[in-house]
C-alpha cells in the first residue's frame, strides 16, 4: 500500500529548468500513477483467505446446528419414554444416563475448534458423500423425501407407457383424420416421401395429384395434378429410398420415373413382342401390374407384368432391363405376376403370381428360386400385395381369395397365421405392418350400397383382430403406415385419401397444415378497358397509368353511364324496328340534319300503325329493303328510302315492290 500511496503523492510534479530552457515549458503536467503489482496481489489474496475462512465458518455453524438437532431429538423421545416407565422419585435408568452422556459428549464435541479438527480428520469417503448430499440438496427444493417416496407423475407416466406396451390398440393413431378429395374414381396408388413431407395420390381417372403438409392450409388442396401416363390407370406410386424421385407404374408397359415435382427423368423401353423368348427383350411386352424401389440402391427398381417377367431397372438406363426373373408354373410353364417387392435388406426378390404361389429370387441369382410356395393362395386369384416385416423374417401377403396369410421365409411351406373373410374386388388391395413390427393392417372392399370398408388391425403374434375402423361407404384400397410420421393413408373407392393421425403420438405430417387458415379467396380483378402502353407518345396522347385495379373498378361503379346494364336483344317481330332505328342514328350525323330524319321515322311507324300492316308482310318488305339499306349514307339516299317504303305500303303498289326497287340497287351498285 506503501507505493501506491507513494504514488498519489507524485501526482503533481515540480518544474524542470532544463525542460524549460530547452523546450520552452515547464513540463508535461501531471505524472502517471504508478502501481506495485506485488502488494496489489498480495492485498487480493488476503481479501479471498478472509472470505475463504468465513464461508468455512458458516458452513461448520449449521453442520453443527443440524447435528445438534439430530441428538436432541432422539433423546427427547427416550428421556419422556424413561419418566414414564420409572416411578416418580427414582433414579434414572442407564439408557437415560447414556443419553444423557452423549449429550454431554455432544456438546463438548460442538464446542471449541475441536469441530474443526474432526472436521478436517475426515476422510474422502465422508467428504464425497457431503458432496453428494449437497448435490442432491440443491436439486430437491424443500424438506427431504421419505424413502420408498415416488412422484405421482413418474408412476403416471410409468402406468401410460406399461398400459401401452400391454395394450397395442393404444398405439393406433386415428382420434383425428382428414380428407384430401383426389377425384370421382378409385384411389389406386398412394406414396409418401420418406421424410413424410409430400404425399402422391393416383387413381383410375389417370391423375396423379401432389400434396404438400407444410405448403397447405385447411382447404387441403392439391398443389400440383397431372397425368404422366395420358389414359392408363395408374397403378402403383413410391418415392425413392432418398426421395428424390417417384416411381409410376400405370396400366401400359412402361414404367416412367418423375422427379419432385412431377417433370419426367425416364422411360423405360418396350420390348420386342414377336421375341418368344423374354429374356431376349429388353422391357416388357404387355400391361404392368406393380413395381417398387430397392430400399438401399437409389438408381435401381423393379416392376412385374403380365407378359410373366419380373425385370430390374436402373434410372440411368433406360434402353434396357438389368436382370429378369421368369416365374414358372408346376409344369413349368410360365404364368403371370400380379404383384413385386424386395426384401428389407433387397437381397430376396418376390413376386405372386396368378396361380396362387409366391416365389423368392436372390437378386442376384435370375434362375432358381430360393424358396417358392405354390399354393399359397387359391389358384386363378391375384396376389395383390406382398409387404416383409422390418426384421426381415416375415412376409406378410394379401389374396385374391378374400385371406391374409403370415409366412416365415426360413419354413415357407405352411403359414403361421391366416385370417379370412376380407373381400378384395382390386388387385392392388394393400397390406402393411405398423412402425413396432407388431401389428399388420389391411382393408376390405364393399359393393356399392353393400356396407362401409373397413380397415382392419391385426396382432403378428396371435393373429387376433385388434381393432377396426369404419373408413367410407366405398372399398379400402390402399392403406400405408408411416414410420416417421406415425401416421396412416388410406385410399378409397370413392377417390377419398383419407390420414389419420393422433395430436400426441404422431409427428408433423396432416398436424401441419390442419392448423392453418383458409386463405381468402380474390375477387377477380378486371380492367375496365385495355390500357395501351405508349412510352415514346407525345404528352398529350399518352394515356394516364392505371396504378390501381381495385382503385378505377370502383370508380367504375360509381359512373352511371359505365356502371350501366345494356338492354337485351329484343326477339322477335320488334328485333326488326329496332335495326332500322339503330341504323338511321348511326347513319344520322352523316346526313343535312337528324331532325329531319326523326321526323320521316316518325312518319314512317305512324302510316304503318294506320294501313295495319300485318308482321308477316312487313318482314317480306323489310327483307327487300335490306341490302338498300347498307349502301344508303347520306341525305338523298334517305329520302329515296322513305319515299319507296311510303309507296309500298299502299296496296296497288305492293305488287311494283321488287321493280320499284331495282333502279335503287343499281344505282348504288
Amino acid at each position: 500500500m506503501e507505493p501506491a500511496a507513494e504514488g498519489d503523492a507524485e501526482m503533481l510534479g515540480t518544474a524542470d529548468p532544463e525542460l524549460a530552457s530547452t523546450m520552452g515549458f515547464s513540463g508535461f503536467g501531471k505524472k502517471a500513477r504508478t502501481f506495485d503489482l506485488e502488494a496489489m496481489f498480495e492485498q487480493t489474496r488476503r481479501t479471498a483467505v478472509e472470505r475463504s475462512r468465513k464461508v468455512l465458518e458458516a458452513r461448520e455453524r449449521e453442520k453443527e446446528d443440524q447435528t445438534e438437532k439430530e441428538f436432541r431429538i432422539p433423546c427427547a423421545a427416550s428421556s419422556v419414554s424413561a419418566s414414564r416407565a420409572t416411578r416418580p422419585g427414582s433414579t434414572l435408568t442407564e439408557r437415560e444416563s447414556v443419553c444423557i452422556e452423549s449429550e454431554d459428549t455432544s456438546n463438548e464435541a460442538l464446542s471449541g475448534p475441536s469441530m474443526q479438527s474432526q472436521s478436517s480428520a475426515k476422510g474422502p469417503a465422508e467428504d464425497s458423500d457431503d458432496d453428494g448430499d449437497e448435490d442432491d440438496d440443491e436439486e430437491f427444493i424443500g424438506p427431504p423425501l421419505p424413502p420408498g417416496f415416488k412422484d405421482s407423475d413418474d408412476d403416471n407416466d410409468n402406468d401410460d407407457t406399461e398400459e401401452e406396451d400391454n395394450n397395442p390398440v393404444k398405439k393406433i393413431p386415428d382420434s383425428h383424420e382428414i380428407t384430401l378429395q383426389h377425384g370421382t374414381k378409385t384411389v389406386s396408388a398412394l406414396g409418401l416421401d420418406p421424410s413424410g413431407a409430400r404425399l402422391i395420390t393416383g387413381g383410375y381417372d389417370y391423375d396423379v395429384k401432389f400434396w404438400d403438409f407444410a405448403g397447405m392450409d385447411a382447404s387441403l388442396q392439391a398443389f400440383r395434378s397431372l397425368q404422366p401416363c395420358e389414359c392408363h390407370q395408374i397403378k402403383s406410386l413410391q418415392y425413392s429410398s432418398t426421395g428424390d424421385v417417384i416411381l409410376v407404374v400405370s396400366g401400359n408397359s412402361q414404367a416412367k420415373v418423375l422427379d419432385r415435382d412431377g417433370f419426367p427423368v425416364m422411360e423405360c423401353i418396350k420390348g420386342d413382342q414377336y421375341i418368344v423368348d423374354m429374356t431376349n427383350t429388353k422391357g416388357h411386352t404387355a400391361m404392368l401390374n406393380s413395381g417398387c424401389w430397392h430400399p438401399k440402391i437409389k438408381e435401381e427398381f423393379l416392376t412385374c407384368s403380365n407378359d410373366g417377367t419380373v425385370r430390374t431397372w436402373d434410372v440411368n438406363n433406360e434402353k434396357k432391363h438389368k436382370s429378369v426373373f421368369k416365374p414358372r408354373s408346376v409344369q413349368g410353364k410360365r404364368v403371370i405376376p400380379t404383384t413385386c417387392t424386395y426384401s428389407r435388406d433387397g437381397k430376396l426378390i418376390a413376386a405372386g403370381c396368378q396361380d396362387g404361389s409366391i416365389q423368392i429370387w436372390d437378386r442376384n441369382m435370375s434362375v432358381h428360386t430360393k424358396f417358392h410356395c405354390r399354393q399359397a393362395h387359391a389358384s386363378g386369384s391375384d396376389t395383390s400385395c406382398l409387404t416383409f416385416s422390418y426384421d426381415g423374417t416375415v412376409l406378410a401377403s394379401r389374396g385374391g381369395d378374400d385371406t391374409l396369410k403370415l409366412w416365415d421365409i426360413r419354413q415357407f411351406k405352411k403359414p403361421l397365421n391366416s385370417a379370412d373373410g376380407l373381400p378384395s374386388f382390386f388387385p392392388m388391395t394393400d397390406c402393411c405392418f405398423s412402425p413396432d413390427d407388431k401389428i399388420l393392417v389391411t382393408g376390405t372392399s364393399v359393393k356399392k350400397g353393400g356396407g362401409s370398408g373397413k380397415l382392419f388391425f391385426f396382432d403378428r403374434e396371435t393373429f387376433q383382430k385388434l381393432y377396426e375402423i369404419e373408413v367410407t361407404d366405398a372399398s379400402v384400397v390402399r392403406c400405408l403406415w408411416h414410420p416417421k410420421l406415425n401416421q396412416i393413408m388410406v385410399g378409397t373407392g370413392n377417390g377419398l385419401a383419407k390420414v389419420y393421425y393422433d395430436p400426441v403420438k404422431s409427428q408433423r405430417g396432416a398436424k401441419l397444415c390442419v392448423v392453418k387458415t383458409k386463405r381468402k379467396e380474390r375477387q377477380a380483378e378486371t380492367l375496365t378497358q385495355d390500357y395501351i402502353i405508349t412510352p415514346h407518345a407525345l404528352p398529350m396522347f399518352r394515356e394516364p397509368r392505371q396504378r390501381s385495379t381495385r382503385k378505377q373498378l370502383e370508380k367504375d361503379r360509381l359512373d352511371p353511364m359505365k356502371s350501366h346494364k345494356p338492354e337485351p336483344p329484343v326477339a322477335g317481330a320488334g328485333n326488326l324496328v329496332i335495326t332500322i332505328l339503330n341504323c338511321c342514328i348511326t347513319k344520322g350525323p352523316s346526313c343535312f340534319g337528324s331532325t329531319f330524319i326523326w321526323i320521316c321515322i316518325f312518319w314512317v311507324v305512324t302510316l304503318l300503325r294506320r294501313c295495319m300492316v300485318s308482321v308477316h308482310h312487313f318482314k317480306t318488305l323489310m327483307s327487300h329493303w335490306s341490302a338498300c339499306l347498307q349502301k344508303i349514307s347520306n341525305y338523298n339516299g334517305l329520302l329515296l328510302w322513305c319515299v319507296l317504303k311510303f309507296v309500298s305500303l299502299l296496296p296497288p303498289f305492293s305488287v311494283l315492290l321488287p321493280a320499284a326497287t331495282l333502279p335503287v340497287r343499281l344505282l348504288w351498285k
